[in-house]
């Protein structure tokens, strides 16, 4: 028996975590843009507190006197009373009663959602579909619970060098890419919309193509993920619409949603899945033995915001009105501060994040030759130089989105950075006052 029994063990992480464990995009540029005091339009959350009514909710879900009775477990499923207001609210989206008590469950923050439902369908080898550029986290989920991730990238189309690039023409889905990654072992198909990080809205047609794909393939499962689905700057051309609308779909879709990014408080972490029981059920069936339930102050207070944020607010007809058109005039300040440096915004249709061509301007070398620990290779990637780059010498960070693509298709970020306008006006303004300063002078 060794004398330390404690030094035979081995601290080696499990092999399921393998390359899991490494440091990431976001333990590179955060420490990096604090090191040298940039404004960091990096990681998408908000710098601003949610509105007044969601703080009066969580202070009424804790308060004894209150009469919420939302300071223990809430049932694992969901919290009845957030439970009862989903439901409501997907029965007239979906044009279907949903069911409360089997068609609905919270989880913490649509990032625990997404887990439990991996981990409830997925066995060893099965595949899971992605599109690219694709949040680093579904490929990390994926290979958690045993999966294989399968990827499609969107294919960048030029538009009229005189026209704004808008996000929905400029990112496309071969619907022939899709169906051929498509095999036996395709267990899943996550699909984004709005989409992170392009801010591309998947219309009713293109959503229709899926569908018909998804068709000659009934294994498949879709998860919808759509948690910004309430930030949308045009209703009329470019509406937010949940695939399991579309016809045929619902019973095979599993929808994914969140507060996080519609209420600006992304610290609370409510998520919810909604759809048929037998798909529900699989979030449901990993919930109970990982986390059991969301907090229940949480939902309770999330159960109030629901109910009020479509009450007239600020001048607008509903408080989702009015975030996204907070969201609509914070994009028309990023746009005109990245075009203000020689860049061109790829307009996003939704979210929070700005794709940007960075094609006009050249990254100095000795940017290139750099290693780090989150990207040793050589050469560094362009889009993570240029982020370095704009962190180091003109105070600004970005995300390089070569980190949301598999390793064969990086080169499609090369000219391409994401900066994210879910910030402050005075963060964007000084921004911009940043680009102008160092790009005249230069």
């Amino acid at each position: 028996m060794p004398k330390n029994p404690i030094a035979a063990f081995s601290y080696q992480v499990a092999n399921r975590l393998n390359g899991l464990d490494k440091p990431t995009v976001w333990h590179e540029f955060s420490p990096l843009s604090h090191e040298f005091g940039s404004v960091n339009l990096g990681q998408g959350f908000p710098d601003w507190n949610p509105p007044a009514f969601a703080i009066e909710a969580m202070n009424k879900a804790v308060e004894p006197t209150s009469g919420r009775n939302a300071n223990q477990y809430a049932r694992s499923y969901a919290h009845m009373p957030l439970a009862q207001v989903l439901a409501n609210d997907y029965s007239e989206r979906f044009d279907r009663v949903i069911d409360p008590l089997t068609q609905v469950a919270t989880a913490v923050g649509c990032t625990n959602a997404l887990y439990c439902a991996l981990q409830g369908m997925i066995n060893d080898g099965d595949e899971v579909l992605l599109l690219e550029p694709a949040f680093d986290v579904y490929i990390a989920q994926t290979k958690m619970a045993g999966g294989k991730c399968k990827f499609i990238p969107l294919r960048s189309k030029s538009s009229d060098n005189n026209s704004e690039k808008s996000a929905n023409e400029f990112f496309n889905l071969d619907m022939d890419e899709l169906e051929n990654a498509i095999t036996d072992k395709t267990k899943a198909f996550i699909l984004n919309t709005p989409h992170n990080p392009t801010g591309k809205m998947f219309t009713k047609e293109e959503m229709e193509k899926i569908a018909e794909v998804m068709k000659r393939h009934p294994q498949v499962v879709i998860i919808a993920d759509e948690v910004y689905e309430h930030i949308v700057f045009d209703e009329e051309t470019s509406p937010h619409i949940s695939f399991a609308t579309i016809d045929g779909m619902f019973d095979r879709t599993l929808t994914l949603s969140s507060s996080g990014k519609t209420f600006s408080n992304t610290g609370w972490k409510i998520g919810w899945a909604i759809g048929p029981p037998e798909l529900v059920h699989l979030v449901t069936a990993a919930q109970q033995w990982i986390n059991f339930s969301a907090p229940t102050p949480n939902q309770d207070a999330i159960a109030q915001c629901l109910v009020k944020a479509k009450e007239p607010y600020e001048g607008y007809d509903s408080y989702y009105k009015w975030v996204a058109a907070e969201y609509k005039r914070k994009r028309g300040l990023l746009c005109d501060a990245l075009r203000s440096a020689g860049m061109e915004p790829i307009v996003p249709d939704g979210g929070f994040f700005i794709m940007t061509d960075t094609s006009s301007i050249d990254v100095p070398t000795e940017f290139l030759e750099e290693k780090t620990v989150a990207m040793p290779t050589d050469p560094m990637p362009r889009d993570w130089a240029m982020s370095r780059y704009f962190t180091k010498e003109v105070g600004v960070t970005a995300i390089p989105p070569s980190a949301f693509y598999d390793t064969p298709n990086v080169p499609l970020a090369k000219n391409l950075l994401r900066f994210a306008y879910c910030k402050g006006d005075d963060t964007i303004i000084e921004a911009g006052k940043r680009f102008q300063k160092y790009f005249n002078k230069n």
